[in-house]
């Protein structure tokens, strides 16, 4: 079914070479905290993941952390600047995942003055406003590599400059670059990135925290002395295994997305904008994942859209997947200045190394199919061509 998987950016399917070798990295199922021979087999297998994750991302081993996820390393970023800091000013955009959003949002409360960057509707960061917020007061920045929505990329590297020359902290959410796109830590100078496997084509449950040489980390989650007393409780061997194991091909994977990858993106969204009326592409001209397509598609309810392909045995995104279920239109959307009708006609398709023309060709013969039947049966009510509701020329493409 993974030819009918069109939500890479949502998770990957299990790479082929990752479950030939699950036995294997199984057999070793003692504590690699133990100091007896049960325990040396795990500790070899967590010290060769962290060799290889530190090659392939540029930086020392040392500095890399290992977590349940993406959402717990941005959550354990924010948490020890906001406890060990003496600054109380935080900034991070306007469309951040919701494991920052959320946390912020949890540090105001708890006396910390927070902006949010606004990101216009090309899913471009307002610089401007970037330089008026960012003083000697600021903690940190957090601001992500790429976006799991739209897949607009930030300039992370230029950010971190300007937080460096007034003395703040940079945390970047790198989850949805990895493997994507070049991850250049050490040129971007950040002091702190999120990554997470199960994006890499690794087993979920896993995440990597980078903190730079120097930069404080308070444990979430006190215990036992695991990851230097940065990170307690006993690792999870067989996802960190595999997750190491996906490290040797992030090269090839960039390679790949970077090619082949963005040709059928770059095929999909033309056939689409050229055969269905009414399609938008969120911010086309701004720099973007290769994999990554957001549409507005008028007269047709995003949730129904999903629903239907999903009968068709089609797997795509109407925003965050994080947020699947949740009635309420995408907050990035609305963030880039979508109308709420716009939003709610959303659909995210995210692309992966394995898939083919033929495959993508088959999805938009599909698509057309529902589309047309679902205006014919007027299932929206929302986003109506020719209404103030529904802009179909502002910032995209539109056929």
């Amino acid at each position: 079914m993974t030819g009918k998987y069109f939500d890479y950016n949502a998770t990957t399917p299990i790479d082929p070479s990752v479950r030939e070798n699950l036995t294997n990295w199984a057999s070793e199922w003692g504590n690699p905290s133990s100091i007896h021979w049960a325990g040396r087999g795990p500790k070899l297998l967590l010290r060769e993941a962290r060799l290889k994750l530190a090659t392939a991302l540029g930086v020392s081993p040392l500095e890399l952390v290992f977590t349940s996820g993406g959402s717990e390393s941005n959550t354990t970023v924010l948490k020890s600047v906001f406890k060990t800091s003496s600054r109380g000013h935080f900034l991070t955009s306007q469309v951040e995942h919701p494991s920052i959003a959320k946390t912020m949002q949890a540090l105001a409360v708890n006396g910390a003055k927070v902006d949010f960057i606004p990101v216009s509707r090309e899913g471009v960061l307002d610089l401007d406003f970037y330089s008026e917020k960012l003083s000697t007061e600021t903690a940190l920045v957090s601001v992500m590599t790429a976006n799991n929505e739209t897949g607009h990329i930030f300039p992370v590297g230029q950010l971190a400059e300007s937080a460096r020359q007034v003395g703040a902290l940079f945390h970047t959410d790198a989850v949805q670059a990895l493997a994507k796109i070049p991850v250049s830590l050490k040129e971007w100078k950040v002091d702190y990135a999120s990554f997470s496997a199960h994006k890499c084509y690794a087993l979920k449950g896993v995440g990597l925290l980078y903190a730079r040489k120097g930069a404080l980390i308070e444990s979430l989650i006190l215990g036992g002395g695991q990851e230097r007393h940065r990170r307690g409780g006993t690792e999870n061997v067989l996802g960190i295994a595999a997750f190491g194991h996906m490290a040797e091909k992030f090269s090839l994977l960039e390679k790949e997305s970077g090619s082949q990858v963005r040709e059928l993106r770059d095929h999909l969204e033309k056939r689409i904008c050229s055969e269905i009326s009414g399609v938008l592409v969120n911010g086309p001209g701004s720099p973007r994942l290769p994999n990554t397509s957001s549409l507005i598609i008028s007269d047709v309810d995003g949730e129904t859209l999903l629903m239907s392909l999903d009968l068709k045995g089609y797997a795509v995104s109407t925003g965050a997947a994080c947020s699947s279920g949740n009635p309420e239109p995408s907050p990035t959307l609305l963030a880039m200045g979508l109308t709420r009708a716009e939003a709610q006609s959303s659909l995210r398709i995210s692309l992966g190394v394995s898939q083919t023309e033929a495959q993508v060709d088959e999805f938009v013969e599909t698509l057309k199919a529902i589309v047309v039947r679902l205006r014919s049966l007027g299932e929206s009510g929302v986003g109506r061509r020719g209404s103030q509701d529904f802009v179909g020329s502002r910032g995209g493409v539109s056929v």
